[in-house]
């Protein structure tokens, strides 16, 4: 049996508190245009209104905190501090105060995803798919590993894996099993469900959608976007699943009544006759289906 190998040593103390790698000090200034995005950045869209409102912080405080970049080439990569670029460049900045820090791909990588899951306006499913991979770089596992492996953890005693995970997440106010019981399920929600989400779609509303009946998601979902609480959609559904339940479809009837030989005893000769005749003319996929 192949051993599994042991969670990567952490990033010193700070790991899962980045702020306090900008406070070892060494900060300096660099032009914008030597700094360009990380690879690990975890965020995938940024508000174009809250990006606005940084700008003008920006111009009229300036940048409060200093980016934390690494080299790369010829130029620096951001680590931490890629909305702050942004914002400088929409503030008509040439030049932003920065922290130069030798990191490898891994330490630059987890620093990226705990930086951006530290701020409050990252959507659900990109904050889901950051503590995903945060896992998969905590555990040295390929993302599409981590969530079974988190699940598997679960259910195991503590161990080396469950003191690095602890640590991971240790700065980010949830814990790695709260994660894994909660938000991870949002990877199984149906597509229409996930991109309401990701364009704002709280996670406790998309909760009660998603474990509703297929057949009343749709109209859950158009009731969520105009503003229904949690306690509304939950009276909604429970409408619509005691309406469904009390107004049985015809064929349903039917089937019901056919399948009662007393009911059809009691019918008059030519009433059982109208009835044969009438089944003598059903769909070829029932006749079929009868059959089999």
């Amino acid at each position: 049996m192949t051993k599994r190998k042991r969670p990567a040593p952490q990033f010193g103390d700070i790991l899962g508190a980045s702020a306090e790698l900008l406070k070892e000090g060494g900060a300096q200034s660099l032009p914008i245009k030597r700094l360009r995005p990380g690879a690990g950045q975890p965020r995938r869209e940024f508000d174009a209104q809250r990006l606005d409102e940084l700008a003008r912080s920006v111009q009229e405080r300036g940048i409060l905190q200093p980016l934390l970049v690494r080299p790369s080439g010829e130029g620096y990569e951001i680590v931490a501090g890629e909305r702050r670029w942004r914002a400088a460049q929409l503030a008509g900045l040439t030049e932003v105060p920065v922290i130069i820090r030798s990191l490898t791909d891994g330490e630059a990588r987890q620093l990226a995803l705990i930086e951006n899951l530290q701020r409050e306006d990252l959507n659900l499913l990109d904050e889901v798919d950051a503590k995903l991979a945060l896992v998969a770089e905590t555990l040295q596992l390929p993302v599409e590993q981590a969530k079974a492996r988190l699940m598997q953890l679960l259910r195991l005693s503590q161990g080396d894996e469950h003191e690095a995970l602890d640590r991971a997440f240790g700065s980010l106010g949830e814990s790695w099993t709260s994660f894994a019981r909660g938000k991870l399920r949002v990877l199984s929600w149906p597509t229409p469900l996930l991109e309401a989400v990701r364009t704002g779609l709280p996670f406790s509303l998309g909760a009660v959608i998603a474990g509703a009946p297929a057949e009343h998601q749709d109209a859950l979902l158009k009731l969520a976007r105009t503003g229904a609480s949690r306690s509304e959609l939950q009276a909604e559904l429970k409408r619509l699943v005691t309406q469904g339940r009390s107004q049985p479809t015809t064929s349903s009837q039917v089937a019901r009544l056919l399948g009662n030989p007393k009911w059809i005893k009691q019918l008059p000769d030519k009433d059982q006759r109208a009835i044969e005749s009438w089944l003598e003319k059903m769909p070829t996929a029932l006749k079929e289906a009868l059959k089999g």
